[in-house]
């Protein structure tokens, strides 16, 4: 840096003289941008896009069987896929916005990709020429046509083109909010009072809370106009009304473009864990020093990737700390390091936070396996269903989820409004519980939801036999439709505690400068579980074939009540797996700079903190 030549004297004055002519005008345009102001924009780019998801998405399995005539197994693998390559692309998306595009840039072109894939679906659903033919009225006539490989093509590119989409969005969007809540890097520099940062974390968890409300909001709209609007108007209208919400998205989000804080993007975070890697395995036979302090430090290398605060030292993983142990050669005539050979002690952290964070992130993964079958199997339980509601009126059979997100609202109300505030009373702390007791709950509700469903499916099966139509698919077996109401309001209530509670764990336990790489990491388990889905149910199709087949296309036959008790025992073990490693985890190491002493003031949060952690540490 120029001033750095200067003397401390003459930098100091230089820096109050711009201060207190040029600077306050500067400071004050900064002072502008970011904080709540910006959420109308953020919130209603992310309410758009949410609601073009789940309009979309709510009702595919539909589509999928009743347009282009695709078994059941093959529907629900297909649609476990797509989710799956949606919760993946966050990675290459965090990989852009941390690398050299910023997250800004990186949102507005992932929505313009699902745009393009959510225009693909309207041309898809308004030619009759990808779609096979109808099917025929006359029963006891040739077997409907599936769709042509061609066809499904053109379903499979729009498909792609929205997961490349939600790769841009996913990550970004909530990092991009917490990002208008932090304070710049010359304010950070001041010293900073415990009082405000506990303000700070308590502004970003209510942003967390506020996030998942303004997706469930758009959620609900989406399965009850747009479901509606599928199932009896049309599906051209029913993708259509997406494509245009989508477009709206783009529209506000590039309205709020003055008011944003949009930080500089440090470099690719998985260049540096690389680096490290590579550093700590040409150095594996090379001593360690019984002083941690002996190993590299570079404050003006990491200036960019730690501005609130630089990672301490910890014992674990110590293999890695080789990384920063300083040889010959490590460092050029000009006073550079060769990162591939020597790391900072910062950068070493970053990747042992990482690999500690792992092990708790993986537990989420099987709650997208449990939820994955409430958008496949459970929607084709509705549509078996009697749905009337009021006279002849019927429910459509992918609106049923309504109820699980009206749960999900509700919960994040309350949450918010009555449990924080009756919880802080009994833990002091600002947040009422750490989100590690959060996810916990969360898993374990979760158990209840997934048991609810086999108890009901076995009920459903259970009435068909007994009024004849075990061998009539596409009968309306004489049981409520609302009997599926608990389970998708139990699965509504574990998500505002165990999704929110994630999120809030990755956001804040990962490094700064891999924040969107956090985020995306919550969409990875989620791609990791639809897989996992896929799998198990290809698994129990083959297990079972022959022997009274689980998953076939006539429901009433099947076995789902089963396949959900196997899902349920699966939670089980998960929940005891969650509970093992939250026992084991360490929380990041932080250092805090004040000025107010002239020294650095070492805030370490460590596994005996995980429960009674303020604000600033655990939200």
């Amino acid at each position: 840096m120029a001033s750095s030549e200067l003397p401390a004297g003459t930098a100091m004055a230089s820096a109050a003289a711009v201060g207190g002519n040029g600077g306050d005008g500067e400071q004050q345009k900064r002072r502008k941008k970011g904080g709540f102001r910006t959420m109308p924009f953020i919130l209603g780019n992310d309410v758009c896009d949410r609601f073009a998801t789940a309009g979309f998405g709510a009702n595919l399995i539909t589509y999928l069987t009743q347009q282009l005539h695709l078994p059941l197994v093959d529907a629900s693998n297909l649609l476990n896929n797509f989710g799956g390559t949606s919760s993946l692309t966050p990675i290459l998306g965090a990989l852009a916005a941390d690398s050299f595009a910023g997250r800004f840039w990186t949102i507005i072109a992932g929505s313009v990709f699902y745009q393009l894939g959510m225009l693909g679906l309207v041309v898809s659903a308004l030619l009759p020429s990808l779609r096979p033919p109808p099917c025929p009225a006359a029963p006891g006539g040739p077997a409907c046509r599936r769709a042509a490989g061609w066809q499904l093509g053109v379903l499979y590119l729009s498909l792609l083109c929205t997961s490349l989409g939600s790769g841009g969005l996913r990550p970004c969007v909530v990092a991009f909010g917490t990002d208008q809540f932090d304070q710049p890097p010359e304010q950070q520099q001041k010293k900073t009072s415990s009082g405000a940062a506990e303000a700070v974390a308590e502004r970003k968890r209510r942003y967390f809370n506020l996030y998942f409300f303004t997706m469930g909001v758009a959620a609900l709209l989406a399965v009850t106009v747009v479901v509606y609007i599928q199932d009896n108007v049309g599906w051209g209208w029913g993708f259509g009304i997406p494509a245009v919400a989508m477009f709206v998205s783009i529209v506000v989000f590039l309205v709020g473009y003055p008011l944003y804080v949009r930080l500089k993007p440090g470099g690719s975070p998985f260049t540096r864990l690389a680096q490290v890697a590579a550093a700590a395995f040409r150095k594996r036979n090379v001593a360690a020093p019984e002083d941690a302090g002996k190993l590299y430090q570079d404050r003006e290398l990491d200036a960019l990737i730690s501005t609130n605060g630089r990672l301490l030292h910890t014992d674990q993983l110590a293999f890695l700390d080789r990384a920063a142990i300083v040889t010959p050669g490590d460092i050029s005539a000009s006073g550079q390091p060769d990162l591939w050979r020597l790391s900072t002690v910062h950068r070493v952290e970053e990747l042992k936070s990482i690999v500690r964070m792992l092990p708790i992130w993986s537990a989420g993964i099987l709650l997208a396996t449990a939820g994955s079958h409430n958008g496949t199997f459970t929607i084709m339980q509705a549509r078996s269903m009697d749905r009337r509601v009021a006279g002849r009126f019927e429910i459509p059979a992918a609106s049923m989820s309504i109820f699980g997100t009206a749960a999900t609202l509700v919960s994040l109300a309350l949450y918010d409004r009555a449990l924080v505030p009756l919880a802080r009373r009994a833990t002091g702390l600002p947040s009422g519980i750490t989100y590690f007791q959060r996810m916990g709950v969360g898993l374990a509700i979760s158990i209840l939801g997934v048991a609810a469903a086999a108890l009901v499916e076995a009920k459903r099966r259970t009435a068909a036999a007994a009024h004849g139509l075990l061998d009539d698919p596409d009968a309306t077996v004489p049981l409520s439709v609302f009997w599926l109401v608990p389970q998708f309001a139990v699965h509504g209530v574990a998500g505002a505690f165990s999704s929110v509670g994630h999120m809030e764990f990755l956001y804040d336990q990962a490094p700064e400068s891999m924040r969107s790489t956090a985020a995306a990491l919550f969409w990875l388990a989620g791609s990791i579980g639809h897989y996992l889905g896929t799998a198990l149910v290809t698994a129990v199709q083959r297990a079972t074939r022959g022997r009274g087949e689980w998953l076939q296309d006539n429901i009433n036959r099947g076995r789902i009540d089963s396949y959900y008790w196997l899902v349920t025992c699966l939670m089980v073990l998960n929940l005891g797996y969650y509970i093992v490693c939250f026992h084991f985890y360490t929380m990041k190491p932080l250092e805090m700079e004040e000025e107010q002493d002239d020294r650095d003031k070492e805030c370490e949060l460590s596994s005996i903190n995980k429960n009674s952690a303020s604000a600033g540490g655990l939200v």
